[in-house]
């Protein structure tokens, strides 16, 4: 348990420590080194998502900034539509949409 606990800690600290890409592009390689000979299945998941998604995970270094604001737009937007229970006019759904949240 402790191994996985230090596992998952040590991703964290990269995103909290790492200063630019080239440093976190290795401390990643290393973390996924670390994830092949720990042996646990779990964190195959991640690792394989970590490497599809790499340079993507990676442009976070540039200015340290994510997509938060856009994903908490896109669930404020889902929340409206579920409290109306679906949209039949759309128009009137953008405009209702632009009034409440412009």
């Amino acid at each position: 348990i402790e191994k996985a606990y230090n596992l998952a800690q040590k991703i964290g600290f990269i995103y909290e420590k790492t200063t630019t890409k080239e440093i976190a592009f290795t401390r990643l390689a290393r973390w996924f080194n670390e994830i092949d000979t720990s042996g646990f299945k779990s964190f195959d998941t991640i690792r394989r998502t970590f490497e599809k998604h790499y340079l993507t995970i990676l442009n976070f270094f540039d200015n340290r900034s994510t997509n938060a604001s856009a994903e908490s737009f896109n669930a404020k937007i889902k929340d409206f539509r579920r409290n109306l229970r679906g949209v039949r006019d759309v128009k009137f759904f953008l405009f209702r949409l632009s009034k409440i949240y412009a």
